[in-house]
Formats: structure tokens, sequence, C-alpha cells
């Protein structure tokens, strides 16, 4: 009971609102704004540009712009980087190949430059997504509307400043220098997240599963986090609440939506994701669910469907991998413990002493 309690566990509320209303306003005035000018091919850019709200959630203003800033180059670089590779009409093996790097590149990026959330889980979402998507617009386009949806995000980001119960003071915060075991970590997260990927990524290309970049994604959830069981338990949660969420994006997908009601949909789920990630992780899936796969139908609509047995299946998949991965630094971890402090492992030490 206690390890179902611990599972489920929800955290207290942190201000959550704020962010949650900023990220849903990001996301959805910029879709509304292509909708209006009937330019809905360009609704991946702007998604995925609105995803530099998400960084900074409950910063002072200055650090939260500093830290946004650096989000938005980073996903500017992958989506540009992604919209690039899509001209070269990239087979399955190639958008695992690209998607891989990406999920190297990606980790090292927020690891140096100290981003939160850790990890590449949105860029490798990013890249793939956009390099997938054939007969684009031009680049130019896609970069404009990026641009303008990350630079959104930022304002957005300062709209607290706008009321002065809200202001916090403009101070430049200091970024201590990184120790040699701290950019040792960052590059060996950078090396997980790559790996994971990788796996995932041709297990469901192997398989025949379309949409393989979600296995990709799936596979790094477990690799964010402290001590064995959190890892193991956002795997689950992933799985659980992906699982949960696909009921709900049955609910709204399947009766068909007008464009407008869409983007209304999307807005309202980016507020709830926000409003559930850091507090429980298995809730905001059963929302980031339909968040993802309603975005993916309004830039490209196809069979519906079978949208949702490929999340399900490739959820699996991914969240499989990375778990196996998890246990598997686990078991080496211990191993050179015990080859380290072979006395502990016997039973020498005193229990004081042990972990």
């Amino acid at each position: 009971m206690n390890l179902l309690r611990d599972m489920f566990r929800i955290a207290p509320a942190n201000n959550d609102h704020q962010v949650a209303v900023r990220c849903g306003l990001g996301v959805g005035i910029p879709l509304l704004l292509l909708l209006a000018f009937g330019r809905i091919d360009l609704a991946i850019f702007a998604t995925f540009g609105a995803f530099t709200g998400i960084y900074g959630r409950n910063e002072p203003h200055r650090q939260r712009f500093g830290h946004q800033l650096r989000a938005g180059a980073l996903m500017l670089a992958v989506i540009t980087a992604g919209a690039l590779t899509s001209r070269l009409e990239p087979d399955a093996w190639g958008i695992v190949l690209g998607t891989t790097a990406v999920a190297g590149l990606g980790t090292l990026g927020t690891g140096f430059w100290r981003l939160r959330p850790t990890g590449s889980l949105f860029h490798i979402f990013a890249y793939a997504a956009i390099s997938s998507v054939p007969n684009q617009p031009p680049v130019w386009q896609a970069l404009l509307v990026a641009v303008g949806t990350v630079s959104f995000s930022v304002l957005l980001g300062l709209s607290g400043r706008l009321h002065s119960a809200h202001r916090t003071p403009w101070v430049k915060p200091e970024r201590p220098r990184f120790t040699a075991a701290q950019r040792r970590t960052v590059w060996i997260d950078a090396g997980l997240y790559a790996i994971a990927a990788a796996v995932a990524g041709s297990i469901a290309t192997l398989m025949g599963i379309g949409h393989n970049y979600w296995a990709m994604v799936a596979a790094t959830v477990p690799l964010v986090g402290v001590g064995v069981r959190h890892r193991l338990y956002r795997g689950l949660h992933r799985i659980l609440g992906t699982f949960a969420g696909l009921v709900l994006t049955a609910l709204i997908l399947l009766p068909g939506l007008e464009p407008w009601q869409m983007v209304v949909v999307i807005a309202l789920l980016q507020f709830g994701a926000e409003m559930l990630v850091v507090r429980q992780y298995a809730l905001a899936q059963v929302v980031v669910t339909p968040l993802a796969l309603v975005s993916t139908e309004l830039a490209h609509p196809s069979n519906s469907a079978l949208l949702i047995k490929d999340r399900a299946v490739e959820t699996v998949i991914g969240a499989a991998v990375g778990m196996v991965m998890v246990l598997i630094i686990h078991l080496h971890s211990r191993r050179t413990r015990r080859r380290a402090h072979p006395e502990a492992a016997s039973g020498q030490l005193p229990s004081a002493s042990r972990p």
C-alpha cells in the first residue's frame, strides 16, 4: 500500500495556475492568429515554439527572462534542424538517426545552460515531428512563426511585471561554474538519452509502427528524477497516464472538430498539463496525451484510430526501454560500489555506514 500511495501521491500546489495561464495563452493565441490568416500549415512551428514558456516556471522575472531566452534559442535551433531535415525526405531510419543526435545534443544544451526541465524530451519531440512532415512551407516562414511564438512566450513570462504585487527585483543571478563532476554528469546524461532514444526508435521502426519518435520520447521519461524508485514510477506513470489519456483523446477526436475548436482544446489542455505536470506526472499524462495528438491532427489530419493505437504501442515500448536502462544503471552502480567496498557486501561495515 505504501508503494501505491507513493506512486500516486499528489504534490502541493505552487502557483501552478500562473505558468498554466501563460502556457495556455502562449500556444492558443499564435494558433488562433494562424487560423485567422489561413496558415494552419504553420501550426506545428508555433506549437513547438510555445514550449519556451514551460521553462523558468516560478523564477524571479530577471532569472526567468534569461532562462527562457536560452530555452527559446535551443528550441529554435531544433526547429530549424527539423525543417531542414524534412527537405531531405528522410525515411524512418533517418528520423531515428537524426533524433538520436538531437537527444544527445539537446541534453548537453539543457545541461550546460542549466535549463529546467532538464533533458531533451521536448527537443526530441520537436525535431522528430517536424522532420517527419513532408511538403512543408518555406523555411523562412516556419522560422518567422517559430521566432514570433518564442518571443511571445518570453514576453508572457515578463507579464507579471505589469502588476506591482507580482513584480520581482531585476537582478541578474549568479551562474556558478561547473565542477568537473557536474560536467561529467551532463555528458553521461547526454549519452544515456541518446542510447535510450536510439534503442526505442529502432525497436519501433523494426516493428513497422508509424510515428516511431513517440517511442523515443517515452524512453527518456524514466531517465529524469532522483533515485531508482522515482524513475521507475515515472515510466509507469507515462504508460498508465497515456492509456487514460487515449480515452480522452478518442472522445475529443473521433466526433470530429473544426480547426478553431481544436485550437481552443489545445490551449485548455496546455493549461491543464502545466497545472498537473509537477504535482502528479500520471495525471498530467492524461492531459498531455490528447494535447500531443490533437496538435498533430490540427497540423496534419490523419486516421485518428490509427494515431491512438500507435501512441499506445510506442509509449509502452519507449517507457519499457527507459525503465530497463534505469535498472541496468542501478545494477551497474551497485556492482561498482561493492567492488570499491567489498567489506560492505560481506556485512563487515557497521550499520550506520550502510546506505
